[in-house]
């Protein structure tokens, strides 16, 4: 215990105590040197460590929670990297002039390696502390002469030191990015001084390039090619500046690996954030010089006018197209007047020249009818108005006007010869003009003027108003999608009638629009007949003391004698005198119809038409003797004669 407490007792020398190194030698193994030593409590615990001897567990508690190597290892936390390693601020930590020690100050970070290496050898050998030994020698007192020399010794160390910063890229990196540097970035200028203002600017800051050489700003009359090169250079600038903070981390001061660690990450997180300042003061002066430089305001106001120019342009462009389109419009519109116009003098002279034609027409007629009834009158050569009548209709005006010049010139039999011959060459021009409408008629040929079926040629069967009906029943009944359909319609129909037939019929019989002209007659066969009424004139048995008969017999007697007396009484009595005793017209009589009469209809029909209001008032009121029913009578026996006489031509 005495021996351990004697060794608590340690001597210092005395040229420890005032200051003056020792150098000691050994054969010992190289140690790592320390920038810090153990003092205090630590000193102890080292020097009896090495000593081998340990404390005592009876000491003080702080001398107790010294760790030991052996016992227990230490494992440092984030909290206590927060204070160590730190470099020193204030006058110690203020660095000195590099370039200016060496002589370089007119050049700084422009020196190159062999300058900084020529002015090294030259500022060594000037400053030397061995050629400067007459420094020394010139001061009096030991004490001047002792800080001469060492203020001779300590300035030889700085240029060492500066000679190893600057021929060192890394560190020389580092110490230029620390030197001054003006950071000012220019706000706003007038439009006549940016290039004095911008361009030293510019100039500054080019030296942080990465990529070198840097492009210049150029000045008022630089291509604009160039000036946008310039632009996307310092758009895109990558600079090489380093940015070490004044309370970063020493790593060489690191306690651990982990601490190590520690203080990278820290020195990154501040590195980093220096290096997004920087870039973003360098783009705020590239945003400035951009918004005020007078190249740029000139091609964007070129660019503005010549876009408003192209506006303009194309609203013009579509202003005269409008106008164009206008104008064809309008003499479209112009045009279709005057078409309309020529069109309508058109049909109104082709309107007046069938006016004309039909008076002429319509005279000659007239003409013919007069100077046929002396023939008619003598019943020569059994000319009858029927035969006048067709003559009028089927000739033109000009075989009219001929035949009624020839017939002027004679009288009697010859005038009747030539209304025969005019008939009968009229009969002929009707049937081959027949002949040539219809050459062959579903398979038929014409031989020698007869018409004939060829061989595997039949004559379709045409379709009656039931087997229409029929069919389209059926095809309501069996839509589209039934099984074997036209098959099925086919017997629906039960007439025999074919698949083909059927299919034919769909696309002609049922896609044909109703006539008109038959719309009555189908009226009449539809029409349910009207009630008799039994009345006292019609059962009278004697009218004038004279018994009417009843039954088939009587009226084919009837028949009979209204067919006698109609022969031996000829034309000379009209059928509208005949009127019986009692005021009554016989049945006989309603049904004839004189050439006048039928004349009269004929002419009623023609004038009003088909779609006059009350037509069929104002065609009885036309005719007369006669009433609406008995008109209607005899138009539909008039359609019926025409149709036999169509058919059997």
């Amino acid at each position: 215990m005495s021996a351990n407490m004697s060794l608590r007792l340690i001597a210092y020398s005395q040229e420890l105590v005032d200051g003056q190194p020792i150098y000691i030698s050994s054969n010992c193994s190289p140690l790592k040197a320390f920038r810090f030593e153990p003092a205090g409590h630590s000193f102890h615990s080292a020097a009896l460590r090495l000593l081998g001897c340990f404390e005592e567990e009876g000491e003080d508690e702080d001398d107790r929670n010294v760790p030991n190597d052996k016992e227990q290892s230490y494992f440092p936390s984030s909290g206590s990297y927060s204070s160590k390693g730190k470099k020193k601020s204030g006058a110690e930590g203020k660095q000195q002039d590099h370039y200016a020690l060496l002589g370089l100050s007119h050049l700084r970070f422009l020196a190159t390696e062999d300058q900084i290496r020529k002015s090294y050898r030259e500022t060594a050998l000037k400053h030397h502390p061995d050629k400067q030994g007459a420094l020394i020698l010139a001061e009096e007192s030991e004490a001047a002469k002792k800080a001469k020399k060492d203020e001779i010794e300590n300035h030889f160390k700085a240029i060492q030191e500066a000679y190893e910063v600057l021929i060192d890229p890394i560190k020389r990196r580092i110490y230029d990015s620390t030197d001054e540097f003006d950071d000012e970035i220019p706000t706003d200028c007038e439009p006549q001084d940016f290039f004095k203002v911008f361009g030293p600017a510019f100039m500054r800051n080019s030296r942080w390039s990465v990529s070198q050489p840097v492009p210049t700003l150029g000045e008022e009359n630089t291509s604009i090619e160039e000036v946008d090169i310039f632009y996307n250079f310092w758009y895109s600038f990558k600079s090489w500046r380093e940015f070490p903070h004044t309370d970063e981390f020493d790593i060489e001061q690191a306690e651990s690996r982990d601490h190590k660690r520690w203080m990278e990450r820290q020195n990154a997180k501040l590195s980093e954030k220096a290096r997004k300042e920087e870039y973003a003061r360098i783009r705020s002066l590239i945003d400035n010089a951009y918004k005020r430089d007078p190249r740029i305001l000139r091609r964007k106001e070129e660019e503005r006018a010549d876009k408003q120019r192209k506006k303009q342009a194309k609203f013009l462009a579509k202003k005269l197209q409008e106008e164009e389109a206008a104008r064809i419009a309008e003499e479209e519109r112009r045009k279709k007047e005057e078409e309309e116009k020529q069109a309508a003098e058109a049909a109104s002279h082709q309107k007046k020249v069938k006016e004309k034609e039909k008076k002429l027409l319509r005279k000659e007629r007239t003409r013919l009818r007069t100077l046929s009834a002396p023939v008619l009158t003598k019943n020569l050569l059994n000319i009858t108005e029927d035969d006048v009548e067709s003559l009028c209709m089927s000739l033109e005006t000009e075989q009219l006007r001929n035949l009624c010049d020839k017939i002027g010139g004679t009288e009697g039999l010859e005038r009747a010869k030539l209304l025969r011959d005019a008939r009968g060459a009229n009969d002929v021009s009707t049937d081959k003009k027949q002949v040539e409408k219809n050459p062959q008629q579903n398979g038929s040929v014409v031989v020698n003027g007869n018409v004939q079926f060829g061989k595997h040629e039949k004559k379709e069967k045409p379709w009656e108003k039931e087997e229409i009906e029929l069919l389209r029943k059926g095809m309501q009944k069996y839509p589209k999608g039934t099984s074997r359909r036209w098959e099925v319609i086919s017997e629906y129909i039960g007439t025999g009638r074919s698949v083909e037939e059927i299919l034919k019929a769909t696309k002609t019989v049922l896609l044909q629009k109703p006539d008109s002209a038959k719309a009555f007659d189908s009226f009449l066969e539809k029409r349910k007949p009207a009630q008799s009424i039994a009345s006292p004139l019609t059962t009278r048995e004697e009218t004038e003391g004279v018994p009417i008969q009843n039954g088939p017999e009587s009226n084919a007697s009837n028949k009979d004698n209204s067919k006698e007396s109609s022969s031996t009484s000829g034309k000379q009595q009209n059928p509208d005198d005949m009127v019986a005793s009692n005021g009554v017209v016989s049945s006989s009589d309603q049904d004839s119809w004189s050439a006048v009469q039928e004349r009269a209809l004929v002419q009623a029909l023609k004038t009003f038409p088909k779609d006059t209001n009350q037509r069929w008032e104002r065609v009885a009121a036309a005719v007369p003797g006669k009433t609406m029913n008995q008109c209607k009578k005899k138009f539909t026996l008039l359609k019926e004669s025409f149709r036999n006489k169509k058919n059997a031509v």
